[in-house]
Order: structure tokens, then C-alpha cells, then sequence
């Protein structure tokens, strides 16, 4: 069968054996329904909040309140988008209760990605809310302005927590967040929206390495994991720093980014109510036995913007998302088939100190990607490349490392990784993935070398054009019964602190 499959700004037609397995989220197995009226679902979370009094008898007049909103990577720029949705209303919330409109501040929880420039923030927040918050009430988290910054000590693991100052001393923050299914570490939102969006570099160090992606309760995604763990304290030390928990406002989202369920109220609760109605969207039972071989294709733009489909460095992490994603249906001596153009375009202004941490791979002995991570403190403190992230539209130089912990995890799950169609494919082998010019030419290769003659494969168009799942076999105990294990981890007693 022909399968087309992303590559660069268009596709790559793949001649793929006829017995082939096809996924696309959203399609190939429908989502759940999504809400009718998500305006009226949100209203009524916020006045019905779980584990919390409403907004309105927490907050009056004289109180500083704090929104806090993802940035562009999830949950969409549609008029019913969750972000634009949960803002308005709990900024009518927050009039009924008497609360000055200068006392409310907008803050993008970009955490160590890019902060979002004028055009995106108006993209995500929609010209009304943008052009009423413009002018110093809405501004992007900055990891490295100390001056914005409050350091509370280590939590019980050992990890250190810095938060944002404007989050700290406010009187009420409002957490918009989204539970969709994340490789790293289960769903987004809720605690993990807290322990990486307003915290600091060296925060998101402690559970974005390896000694914690490299676990065997990191692969495949799970809810139990130790980095899963680190969010729940590193969430719990802020608020008990602060004296008060922060007020959530979740939506599971579907393929299109539009609201399955919305939940507000603490985090804990939030998220206990959440992950059972987002497990039926995100861990979906497909497969009816393990697959040889998965294929699919990177544009050259997705998620963390233009160059992410040829930056070798972010090839190599959006391979082993997928590895992290679909572990549960791939066989122990599988093989990745991906296309990329990879023509050596890092976009080093967006990828802030991508290209030296590559150059740091091919030089001074580095064997495996962990090597690498040797090399965070010098990279994440470069007062040049700080600059590019507080002022030049840039990713935070530590983002880079997150990367390379879970770009590694292909290496330890799969036979062989080849890429198809570089343009420039030294990139691509001095990442460790073999290089041919078609996906016949690289299904014949893994079939005389890993696979064999008839191997089960599976093609996932559309695998970073839409809001992936977490396939699960038809007949696995894992499929649900263990996705749906939603205990939150408070300790971890199986490895060091960080």
C-alpha cells in the first residue's frame, strides 16, 4: 500500500507491505465526544470547583490575582479554545467579586521554551483578551530574571524550586491548563503545568536528565514514574511555600483541541478527575500483536516551531516521543523509519544552543547522547546564549539538554533508527540513525538485518500534525487497567534524589 507521510512542507510517498497497520489519532479510532458548549462546561467547573471555594469567595477588591497560560505548543488558537474560554470567564468571575483589572496580570507559563512574541500571544489569546491585557498586564515567564524570581528551598526529594516572584505573592493564581497525553512524564496540566512553566532552569534540570528519562518507569509513558513524582513535590513544595494551593482550570482536549471535559480546583483533584476521562481519549487498545517496525514522517514546523523537523537534535527527540508513546506496541527489536529533509538548518536564532551541543556530540569523546549532559552548566549559563532567551525570541540553552535526555531513548528501545530523504545526511548519522533515500530502500535494509522477512509494520500519518495518542494492545492488561492506576506518587524510594 501507498502510505503518504510528512517530509519538510509537504509529504513522501511510502510503498509499505499491504498488511501495514494505519493510525491516525482522531480517525483511525474516534475520540470521545466532545462538550456542545464548552462556554457553559467551563462556567459551571468554576462555580462548582473541586476541593476549593469559587474563585469569587477567594479573591475581592485589593487582591492580586495571577492567570496563568500555556504557550503556543498546545490547545489550539479557535475561538472556543480553552486558554480564551477559562480566561474570559474567570476574568468575569473575578469582576463579580469587586477584583480592579489592574490588579490582574497575564502570565504565559513558557516555561524554557521560546516566549511567545506579540503575534503569537495575539494568535493564542485572540485580539479581545490581548488587546485588553497589552501594555504590562500580559507578559511571558522568564527563567532567568531574578529580580522575578523567589527561591524556596528543596523539596524532600532534594530538588531545588524557583518559581516565578508574580505567582509567589499573589493572592489567588489561576492555573489554565490541558490534559493531553505527554511523553514526558503522563499529562499535561495541573502539577506538571506547575513544576514546568513558571519555575527556573535549574527546577526542570532535576527531572528533565537522565538519571530520571533513562528508567525503566519512563518508558513507556506513565503515570508512576519518578519524573512524575518530582512534579507532584515540586508542585506540593510551592504551595505549601505560598500557604495557599493554586486554583486549576483543566480541559481534556480531543485531536482537534476541542474540550472532552473541563475540571477546576486544586491540582490533585483536578487531575484525579481529569486523567480518567482523558485515558479514554489518550490510551487507545489498537494493536492486536507488537509491531516490527513503525514509520512516519516529520514535517520541517511543528510543535516547538519552524526547524524542528531539521534540527537533528529535535529529529532525534520527536523519534523518541514516539518510541515513548507507542513502547507498549512495539517490539523489543524494532526498528524506527522516519523522513526528514535534515538539511542542516538548526534555526539557531529559535534553537538556543542546539548546534554547540551537537558539535559537543561529534568531539571530546562523547560516545552516547548522555555524554553529553556533562556539559549543562556550561551551556545553560552562557551569559550569550541567556540573552537570546530573555530577548531575542529564543529556547533557554538547558532546553537543548531535556532534549538530547529523551532523544537517547530510541537508542535504548529500538535495533536501528534510519532517517529518509536527508539532504544533508551526516546530521542524521552523527545523531546514530542510519541514512537511505526512500522507505523502500530502508524497510529492505531493517528486513535482511533486524526484522526478517514479514514484519508487522505500522505507519503513523499525521504523527506530529495532530494530538497524539498512547496505543496500547487490544488484549493487554496495560491497556487500561494500568494507564488508569492514577495513585499520586508522593515519594519515590527506587532511585537517588536529584
Amino acid at each position: 500500500m501507498k502510505v503518504d507521510l510528512e517530509y519538510g512542507h509537504g509529504t513522501m510517498t511510502a510503498e509499505l507491505p499491504d498488511d501495514t497497520d494505519v493510525f491516525v489519532p482522531g480517525e483511525t479510532v474516534a475520540d470521545p465526544a466532545f462538550l456542545p458548549d464548552p462556554i457553559g462546561a467551563t462556567r459551571a467547573a468554576l462555580r462548582a470547583p473541586l476541593g476549593l471555594p469559587p474563585i469569587g469567595e477567594q479573591a475581592g477588591p485589593g487582591s492580586r490575582v495571577v492567570i496563568v497560560f500555556p504557550d503556543r505548543v498546545k490547545g489550539g488558537e479557535h475561538a472556543t479554545s480553552h486558554r480564551r474560554v477559562a480566561i474570559r470567564l474567570v476574568l468575569d468571575e473575578l469582576e463579580a467579586a469587586g477584583v480592579a483589572p489592574g490588579d490582574i496580570l497575564l502570565l504565559c507559563s513558557n516555561g524554557l521554551h521560546a516566549k511567545n512574541t506579540e503575534a503569537e500571544l495575539r494568535g493564542i489569546l485572540g485580539p479581545d483578551l490581548y488587546a485588553e491585557f497589552s501594555g504590562g498586564r500580559l507578559v511571558n515567564h522568564d527563567s532567568e530574571d531574578e529580580a522575578n524570581l523567589v527561591d524556596l528551598g528543596r523539596t524532600a526529594q532534594g530538588d531545588p524550586v524557583i518559581v516565578n516572584r508574580a505567582v509567589f505573592e499573589a493572592d489567588v493564581v489561576v492555573m489554565i491548563g490541558h490534559t493531553l497525553g505527554n511523553p514526558y512524564g503522563g499529562y499535561s496540566g495541573a502539577y506538571k503545568h506547575i513544576a514546568t512553566g513558571i519555575t527556573h532552569w535549574r527546577c526542570i534540570a532535576a527531572h528533565h536528565v537522565p538519571k530520571v528519562m533513562h528508567r525503566p518507569d519512563f518508558t513507556p509513558v506513565s503515570h508512576r514514574s519518578l519524573m512524575r513524582s518530582k512534579f507532584e513535590q515540586i508542585g506540593r513544595h510551592i504551595e505549601e511555600r505560598m500557604g495557599r494551593r493554586l486554583f486549576c482550570v483543566d480541559a481534556v482536549l480531543d485531536t482537534r483541541a476541542r474540550q472532552i471535559a473541563v475540571h477546576a480546583g486544586d491540582a490533585e483533584s483536578v487531575q484525579r478527575a481529569s486523567w480518567p476521562v482523558a485515558d479514554r481519549r489518550t490510551f487507545v487498545p489498537f494493536a492486536e500483536q507488537k509491531y516490527d517496525v513503525m514509520v512516519f514522517g516529520l514535517p520541517q514546523s511543528f510543535h516547538y516551531g519552524d526547524g524542528m523537523g531539521t534540527n537533528p537534535l529535535m529529529i532525534m527527540q520527536a523519534i523518541s516521543a514516539q518510541v515513548v508513546r507507542h513502547k507498549r506496541v512495539l517490539a523489543d527489536n524494532c526498528v524506527i523509519i522516519a523522513s526528514s529533509i535534515c538539511d542542516g538548518w538548526f534555526h539557531d536564532e529559535l534553537f538556543t544552543g542546539y548546534r554547540a551541543i551537537y558539535d559537543m556530540f561529534q568531539t571530546n569523546g562523547n560516545q552516547q547522547l548522555p555524554d553529553v549532559n556533562a556539559y549543562a552548566e556550561l551551556l545553560a549559563t552562557d551569559a550569550e546564549l541567556i540573552r537570546r532567551y530573555r530577548f531575542g525570541y529564543g529556547f533557554h540553552p538547558f532546553h537543548g539538554f531535556s532534549m538530547i535526555s529523551s532523544g537517547h531513548i530510541a537508542e535504548m528501545n529500538t535495533s536501528a533508527v534510519y532517517l529518509v530523504g536527508a539532504r544533508e545526511p551526516g546530521y542524521a548519522r552523527g545523531m546514530g540513525m542510519k541514512t537511505r533515500a526512500t522507505f523502500e530502500e530502508a524497510l529492505a535494509d531493517a528486513k535482511r538485518k533486524y526484522v526478517g522477512p514479514q514484519p508487522r509494520v505500522l505507519a503513523l500519518p499525521r504523527a506530529f500534525r495532530t494530538a497524539a495518542v498512547h496505543l496500547c494492545l487490544k488484549d493487554g492488561p496495560e491497556a487500561l487497567a494500568q494507564a488508569s492506576r492514577h495513585d499520586v506518587p508522593t515519594t519515590d524510594t527506587r532511585g537517588p534524589a536529584s
